[in-house]
This record gives structure tokens, sequence and C-alpha cells, in this order.
């Protein structure tokens, strides 16, 4: 099991994903009543594989979110790079000067964490408002 905890802050959701010793920062949009492509997903419990995206190149893709499809976490280090989907890194800063959190070596996160994973396993969403 994948737990990802989060704190909403302005103009992002910042989070830590766990999977046993592994660790990582997140980043999404905001809650934004889980509207498509504008906001981060609801809390709960989702199964989640390793996936082939052919615009994002090895991800994570999400299945079972309430009234959302193709939620992946992928590569990326700005919330202008999100529709939906969660960025992983392994440290958070502004890195473009735009006073928004980003998160940093993503391309190098990503394959961390897809090499520490089982093929499918499920991801606990928490959410702290």
């Amino acid at each position: 099991m994948i737990y990802l905890d989060t704190l909403q802050i302005r103009n992002c959701t910042i989070g830590e994903l766990i999977f046993g010793g592994f660790r990582c920062f997140t980043l999404e949009l905001p809650w934004r009543w889980n509207s498509i492509n504008i906001s981060c997903i609801p809390a709960g419990t989702y199964a989640v594989e390793k996936y082939d995206s052919p615009s994002k190149g090895k991800c994570l893709l999400l299945s079972g979110v309430p009234d959302r499809s193709w939620i992946e976490i992928h590569q990326g280090n700005f919330t202008r790079e999100i529709q939906g989907c969660i960025l992983v890194g392994d440290g958070i800063r502004d890195i473009d000067g735009d006073t928004i959190p980003d998160v940093v070596n993503s391309v190098k996160t990503i394959q961390k964490l897809l090499y520490a994973l089982p093929e499918r396993t499920q991801i606990k969403v928490r959410r702290s408002y």
C-alpha cells in the first residue's frame, strides 16, 4: 500500500508519498470539488498500476477515482503541467520564481518510485485542508 498525505496551501496541494522505505514529495492542483483537469482527487483508496503513458512516459495510473479517469502519477515540476494528476519529486522549492511551490528532480524520483513498486498495488490518499 502506498500512502499519500497531503496539505492544501495557496494555489496547490503538496504531499508526502510513502511506500515502505521509499519517500518523496508530491505536487497537485488545489481542491476544486473534484472538477476534471483543475482539481486534485478526493481522499480515498484507489488501485494503482504501472503504465506507459503516450504523453508522460512510464508512470502510475490510478483507477476507481470517483467521476475521474486517467489520473496519473508522473514526472513534472510545475502546477501548470498538471491536469488533475500528481507530480513527484525529491524536494519542494519555487524553482521558477512564481511563488507557487514546485517539485524538483522529478525524472529521477519517478524512476526510483517505479523501481520500488510492484506492478499493481493500492494508494491511500489522505487530505488536510
